[in-house]
C-alpha cells in the first residue's frame, strides 16, 4: 500500500534551504529503502486529484526520472531496477498512471503520458503489458470519453509510438492505432487540443504505417486526412500537419506521385501566406524531398528502401515553380544582425535552394542567375543580400564548367561587396566568398577559380575584413580556412600561398585575442583557420614560420597558467582557451613531424612543450584535458622511443585519465593515446603495462563506464601486444576472456536498432584488432599460445561473414586477422582453414570489391592461407 508523501514533496519545494534539504533526504531513503513502495506513492500521489498541483507535479518528474536516464549507463541501471520490482506493484503503478489521464489537472496528464511511455519502453519490446494498448484504445471509443481524457490518450499514443519499434506492435495494433488517432484528427467531431493531439500522435506513428500506406486506400484515407489537417483554421495544428507530411515525404518517398499536385499548392500557400511556424515546415517537406534525391542519385537507394527505389524526379518537375517561391523567402530576413543559431524562412529557403541544387545541378542556374542579377546592386539591402545568398547557395551541385564563368565574373564584385555598407550583406558575402573557395577552388585536382594575380586581393580584403563585426569576421575565418584548404598537397601550387602565410597568422592570432571574440564563436574560429593554414602549408617553404608560431603557442599557453581564477566563468575560459592552444599545438607538432627534413625542429622543442603539458595537467579542465591529451599522442609518434623519458611524470595523468568515467570522452582519448605511446616505446613502454591493463580491464568490467569507450579497449589491446610481444602473455587469458565475452554481446545484439548497431561495428572491429596485434605480438615467439583460441576466432569471423549487413571496416579487419591467423600460427591452423568453406566465399567476395585497399588485404590474406594449407 502506498505511503502518504505529499508533505515531503512539498517541503522538497520549499524556499527555506533546511526545510528542503532535509526533505529531500527523507525522500532519497525511502526511495534506497523500498524503492517499489517509493514509486507506488509517487504514483498514487500524481492521480490523486485531492492532491496540491505542487506536490504532484514534483512526484511526476520523480518518477519519470526513476525510469529513464539520459547516460546509457545510468538507463540501463535503472531499467534493471524496474524489472525486478514484484509484478503486483508494477500493476498498481500502471493503474494509477492510466487512471491520471482523466486528471482534471491537464500538467497531471501530460506528465502521466510521459510515464506511461517510460515503462512501455522498458516493458512492450520483453512483451510485457500487452493490454497497453488496448488500454488506451477503450479510453478512445468510449462513447461517454471526456475531451481531455482523449487528448491525453493520444498524446499517450504518440509518445509510446516514439519510444517503441514498430517491430513491438502487431499489425492488427497498429491499424487500431491509425484508425484511433486518424479518427482524432476529425473537425467535426473534437476539440481544438484533441485534433493537437492526434495529429503530432500521428508523426509518432508514421514509422509504424508502412503495411498501410503499401494499401493504396488506407494511404489516400491517410493523406486526405493530413492534407485537409494542414488547412485546419488553428496556426499550431497546421503546423504539426505539415510535420506530418515532412515525415511521410522521408518515409514514403515512392508513394508520393499521386498526391504531388496537392502537396505543392499546400506547400506554396503556406509558404506564400501562412505563419512563420507553419510556412518553415512547409519548406522542410521540399528539403526532405531533395534529401530523398539526392540519396537515390548518389546510392541507387532511399534509406531503408529497396536497391532500385523509383526516382520520381519530383524536384525537376517541380523546379519552374518551386525555385521562385524559394526565392521569394529569400528577400523576407530579420532586420537585426544575423543570426545563424536562429531559423527564419530567408534561411530555410536559402538552405532549401542548396539543396534542390544538389539535386538537378546545371538545371537550376539559369532560374536562379536572374534573380541575382536584377536584386545584387538594388539600394535596398534586403534584396542585395538575398541575391548574394542565392548565389552562395546554388554553388554545390552544379558542374565546375557551368559555374566557373560566372563565379570568375563575379568574384571581383564579391570581393568590393565586402566594404558594403551594411553588415547582413557582408556576412553573406563571406559566407559565399568560403563557399566559392570549398567548391571551386582545388588546385591538387587541377583546377580552380583563383589565379595567382588574384590572390594578392583574394587576401588584402579577406584580411581587411576579419576586423570587421564579430559576426562577418566569423565567416572570414571560414573563408580564409577553405582558401588554405584548397592549396593542400597542391604541390607547386600551394607555394602561391606561402608568403602570404605570415600575415594571415599574425591576423588570426590577433582576431583569436578579440575582446569581442566569444561573440559568434569567433575566437574557436580563428583557431580552427589557423589550425588548417598550418595543416595545408607547404611544410619544407613554411617550416621556419611555423616553429616561431610554435614559441608564439607556447607563450600563450605559459600565460594561461599565471591567469587569476576567481569564478567558475574564469575558469571555463581558461580551459576554453588552453583546449585551443593545445589543438594548434598538435597539429604543429603533426606537420612539423611529417618530412625528415622538418622533424628535428619538432624534437628540439619536445622538452617545453611537455613541460607545459603537464601544468596544464594540473588544472584538470576535461576539454584541456582531451586537447592535451590528443597533442601528446602526436608528440609520441614524433618522439619514438625517446618518448620514455616523459613517462614517469606522465603516466600518473594517463591513470587520472582511464578513471575519469564521468567526462568518458577524455577516457576514451586517453586510452587512443595509450595507443599512440605503445607503438612509440615499443617494449620500453613494459615497465607501465601491469598498470595499464589493469585499469583497461577493470573499465571493461565497469557498468558505470559508457559503452563507446569499450571498443577502443579492445584495440589497445592489439597495440600493446604488439608493443611488448612474448610479454604479453601473461595477461592473454583475461584479455581473451573479454574478447569473447563481447564477441556474444555483438552475435546478439538487436540489429534493428541503428545506434546500436554503429556501436556493434564499433566492437566487432575492435575485437579483431586485438586478436591481430596479439597474434602479431606472438608471432615470432610464442604463437602456441593463441592455438586454443582459434577455434572461437574462426566462429567470430564465420558470424560476421553471415551477417546481411556488414559494415566495411569490419570486414576489412576481419580478412585481416584470418591472414594474421593464418601468418602467425603457420601450419596448425591447416585443418581449421580447410573446415571452413566460409573463408574462400569471404576472400572471394572482398577480391570482387571496388576498395583497393580490401582487395590488397583478401590477396595478403589469401597468400598466408595458401601457404598453411598447401
Amino acid at each position: 500500500m502506498a505511503l502518504e508523501i505529499t508533505q515531503f514533496l512539498l517541503a522538497a519545494q520549499s524556499p527555506d534551504a533546511n526545510i528542503r534539504t532535509q526533505a529531500e533526504a527523507s525522500l532519497r531513503q525511502f526511495q534506497e529503502q523500498n524503492l517499489p513502495l517509493f514509486l507506488l506513492s509517487l504514483a498514487v500521489e500524481l492521480a490523486n486529484n485531492v492532491k496540491p498541483l505542487e506536490s504532484r507535479r514534483l512526484a511526476g518528474i520523480v518518477l519519470k526520472n526513476s525510469l529513464d536516464a539520459k547516460d546509457s549507463v545510468r538507463k540501463e541501471h535503472l531499467v534493471q531496477q524496474w524489472m525486478t520490482i514484484e509484478i503486483s506493484i508494477k500493476s498498481q503503478i500502471k493503474d494509477s498512471l492510466l487512471r491520471t489521464l482523466g486528471s482534471s489537472a491537464s500538467e497531471a496528464r501530460h506528465t502521466s503520458a510521459q510515464v506511461i511511455a517510460k515503462v512501455a519502453s522498458i516493458e512492450i519490446p520483453r512483451k510485457q503489458w500487452p493490454e497497453l494498448i488496448g488500454s488506451l484504445l477503450n479510453n478512445m471509443t468510449q462513447q461517454d470519453s471526456p475531451a481531455a481524457l482523449k487528448q491525453a490518450t493520444l498524446e499517450t499514443l504518440g509518445y509510446v509510438c516514439e519510444v517503441i519499434s514498430h517491430q513491438d506492435l502487431v499489425q492488427d495494433e497498429v491499424n487500431s492505432v491509425l484508425t484511433a488517432v486518424v479518427q482524432g484528427m476529425n473537425l467535426a467531431e473534437h476539440s481544438h487540443e484533441v485534433r493537437l493531439a492526434a495529429t503530432k500522435a500521428l508523426y509518432n506513428a508514421l514509422d509504424f504505417a508502412q503495411t498501410n500506406f503499401d494499401n493504396e486506400m488506407e494511404r489516400n484515407y491517410i493523406m486526405k486526412v493530413v492534407c485537409e489537417t494542414a488547412i485546419s483554421k488553428e496556426a499550431d495544428i497546421r503546423q504539426a500537419a505539415f510535420e506530418c507530411l515532412v515525415s511521410i515525404a522521408s518515409t514514403y518517398y515512392e508513394v508520393l506521385e499521386p498526391y504531388m499536385q496537392t502537396l505543392f499548392q499546400l506547400t506554396s500557400n503556406a509558404v506564400k501566406g501562412d505563419e512563420e511556424s507553419v510556412a518553415l515546415q512547409a519548406i522542410e517537406f521540399w528539403s526532405s524531398i531533395c534529401d530523398e534525391e539526392i540519396e537515390l542519385q548518389e546510392y541507387g537507394t532511399v534509406e531503408g528502401g529497396d536497391s532500385g527505389s523509383a526516382h520520381s524526379r519530383f524536384i525537376e518537375k517541380a523546379l519552374p515553380y518551386l525555385v521562385p517561391l524559394l526565392l521569394d523567402t529569400m528577400l523576407k530576413q530579420e532586420d537585426q544582425d544575423q543570426d545563424d543559431s536562429i531559423w527564419n524562412l530567408s534561411m530555410a529557403g536559402g538552405t532549401c535552394l542548396g539543396l534542390v541544387a544538389r539535386t538537378v545541378g546545371d538545371s537550376i542556374v539559369k532560374l536562379v542567375m536572374p534573380f541575382v542579377e536584377g536584386n545584387i546592386l538594388k539600394p535596398d539591402w534586403h534584396c542585395r543580400e538575398a541575391a548574394t545568398y542565392a548565389f552562395g547557395s546554388i554553388l554545390e551541385g552544379p558542374s565546375v564548367e557551368t559555374l566557373r564563368p560566372l563565379v570568375t565574373n563575379g568574384l571581383d564584385f564579391l570581393l568590393n561587396a565586402m566594404r558594403d555598407e551594411n553588415n547582413n550583406v557582408k556576412d553573406t558575402t563571406a559566407w559565399t566568398l568560403s563557399r566559392i573557395f570549398e567548391f571551386l577552388h582545388c588546385p591538387a585536382s587541377g583546377f580552380s577559380v583563383i589565379s595567382q594575380e588574384k590572390l594578392e586581393r583574394i587576401v588584402a580584403v579577406l584580411l581587411e575584413s576579419i576586423n570587421d563585426a564579430p559576426n562577418v569576421a566569423e565567416k572570414v575565418c571560414g573563408a580564409i580556412y577553405y582558401l588554405a584548404q584548397g592549396y593542400e598537397d597542391a604541390g607547386t601550387s600551394s607555394s602561391h600561398l606561402t608568403q602570404h602565410i605570415p600575415r594571415i597568422i599574425s591576423e588570426l592570432l590577433k582576431t583569436a585575442e578579440r575582446t569581442d571574440g566569444s561573440d559568434f564563436k569567433l575566437r574557436t574560429s580563428a583557431y580552427e583557420t589557423l589550425n588548417e593554414v598550418v595543416r595545408s602549408s607547404n611544410v619544407v617553404e613554411t617550416s621556419l614560420i611555423i616553429l616561431e608560431l610554435l614559441k608564439s603557442i607556447l607563450h600563450k599557453l605559459g600565460q594561461t597558467l599565471e591567469l587569476q581564477i576567481i569564478s567558475s566563468d574564469d575558469r571555463e575560459k581558461q580551459g576554453d582557451l588552453q583546449a585551443s592552444l593545445c589543438a594548434v599545438i598538435q597539429v604543429i607538432i603533426q606537420k612539423l613531424s611529417s618530412t625528415d627534413e622538418t622533424k628535428p625542429s619538432i624534437l628540439q622543442a619536445a622538452d617545453p612543450i611537455m613541460f607545459l603539458f603537464l601544468r596544464v595537467f594540473a588544472c584538470r579542465s576535461s576539454t584541456v584535458h582531451e586537447e592535451a591529451m590528443l597533442a601528446i599522442g602526436a608528440l609520441a609518434h614524433a618522439s619514438g622511443p625517446e618518448f620514455e623519458k616523459y613517462m614517469p611524470e606522465l603516466y600518473k595523468y594517463l591513470e587520472m585519465g582511464l578513471q575519469n568515467f564521468e567526462e568518458y570522452e577524455v577516457c576514451a582519448i586517453t586510452v587512443g593515446v595509450i595507443g599512440d605511446i605503445c607503438r612509440a616505446l615499443e617494449d620500453k613502454v613494459l615497465p607501465y603495462c601491469d598498470g595499464i591493463m589493469n585499469h583497461l580491464v577493470c573499465n571493461l568490467q565497469s557498468a558505470e563506464l559508457n559503452r563507446s569507450v569499450k571498443p577502443p579497449i579492445f584495440s589497445c589491446f592489439g597495440d600493446i601486444a604488439l608493443a611488448i610481444g612474448e610479454q604479453f602473455s601473461k595477461y592473454i587469458e583475461p584479455t581473451v576472456a573479454m574478447m569473447r565475452s563481447a564477441a556474444e554481446v555483438c552475435a546478439q545484439m538487436d540489429n534493428s536498432d541503428e545506434e546500436l548497431m554503429d556501436y556493434g561495428n564499433q566492437l566487432k572491429r575492435s575485437i579483431f584488432e586485438a586478436y591481430s596485434g596479439i597474434l602479431q605480438g606472438f608471432k615470432d615467439s610464442k604463437p602456441e599460445l593463441m592455438l586454443p583460441h582459434a577455434g572461437h576466432l574462426f566462429q567470430f569471423i564465420e558470424l560476421v561473414f553471415r551477417e546481411k549487413y556488414r559494415d566495411e571496416s569490419v570486414t576489412k579487419a576481419a580478412v585481416a586477422v584470418m591472414g594474421d591467423l593464418a601468418d602467425a600460427l603457420g601450419p596448425n591452423t591447416k585443418i581449421l582453414f580447410k573446415d571452413k568453406a566460409f573463408c574462400v566465399q569471404f576472400l572471394g567476395e572482398c577480391l570482387q570489391s571496388e576498395d583497393e585497399h580490401l582487395k590488397e588485404t583478401a590477396n595478403w590474406t589469401q597468400v598466408m592461407i595458401a601457404r598453411v594449407v598447401s
